[in-house]
C-alpha cells in the first residue's frame, strides 16, 4: 500500500489530539501492511516542519518506505496528465504524480481524497 499526504496528516494530527479515530484504526486493521509513501508525500510532509525540526521529521519519516521518481513513472505521470487534460478533468500536479508512483508499483493508494483519484483509471483507492 502507498499512503497518500492526507493519510499522513489525518495519523499526525490524532496522535497530537490523543484521539485516535480513522487513520490509527485503518493500521490497527492492516497492521501487516507494508508502509510506503512516495518522494511526492515526503516532499509534502517536509513543507509543516521548519528547518530546525528536520530531525523530527526524519524520525517522524524514518518507518516509511519512500518511493522515487523514475522514468516509466514519469511517463505514466504523462500519460495520465495528458489524459486528464483532454477529457477535462485534471488534478493537482502531486496527486498526479503520487497516483503515477501506485500505479507504477502496483499498489493500492490509502486516501481519504477519492474526489480526485476516482478520475484516473486503474488506480485502486482504498479509503478510511
Amino acid at each position: 500500500m502507498l499512503f497518500d499526504t492526507t493519510f499522513l496528516i489525518d495519523l499526525q494530527r490524532e496522535a497530537l489530539r490523543g484521539a485516535p479515530a480513522a487513520a490509527f484504526r485503518f493500521l490497527e486493521a492492516h497492521p501487516e501492511a507494508p508502509v510506503s509513501i512516495s518522494i511526492i508525500t515526503y516532499g509534502e510532509m517536509a513543507e509543516g516542519f521548519s528547518a530546525e525540526e528536520e530531525d523530527k521529521f526524519r524520525d517522524l519519516m524514518q518507518p516509511h518506505r519512500v518511493v522515487g521518481l523514475s522514468e516509466a513513472t514519469a511517463w505514466r505521470y504523462g500519460q495520465l496528465s495528458r489524459l486528464l487534460r483532454q477529457s477535462g478533468t485534471p488534478i493537482g500536479d502531486n496527486d498526479l504524480w503520487i497516483a503515477a508512483t501506485a500505479l507504477e508499483i502496483d499498489t493500492e493508494l490509502v486516501t481519504r481524497d477519492h474526489r480526485h483519484f476516482d478520475r484516473i483509471p486503474n488506480l485502486r483507492l482504498v479509503t478510511y
